[in-house]
């Protein structure tokens, strides 16, 4: 029986995600998830960095913690996307904090801790 092209499970796969969290532990065990699950992640722990390490096209997904130091998660966001003018990037914010009570347009929010699972389906969901 023909489909109509990829699930949306089959999209999420070989995402490349940068992610940008100011703790090294944090950082760390949030990439190990990310290449658990079949994607390419590198990360910096700075907003600072990422503006550096940002190409267009280079990545798929930004996923951020919303409070870094010196620039907010929030700020980088908004920064890449009117610098680069990117139309496509998912962007994930990853915070310990809850989520404002008005979504960000074209933003999830992920709320700290997070399982493997939850990580998975937020990245199915930008993929979407």
């Amino acid at each position: 029986m023909p489909t109509n092209g990829p699930t949306t499970e089959e999209r999420a796969r070989g995402l490349r995600v940068l992610v940008v969290e100011d703790d090294a532990d944090a950082l760390s065990a949030t990439v190990e998830m990310l290449q658990l699950l079949g994607h390419w992640a590198t990360g910096v722990r700075s907003a600072e960095s990422a503006k550096d390490r940002f190409y267009d096209k280079a990545f798929d997904v930004l996923m951020t913690d919303v409070g870094l130091p010196a620039l907010s998660g929030l700020d980088l966001a908004e920064i890449l996307r009117t610098r680069h003018r990117v139309d496509r990037l998912g962007i994930i914010f990853a915070s310990g904090r809850p989520p404002p009570e008005t979504p960000i347009p074209g933003a999830l929010w992920l709320q700290k801790p997070f399982s493997i699972e939850q990580l998975e389906a937020a990245l199915a969901r930008t993929a979407a």
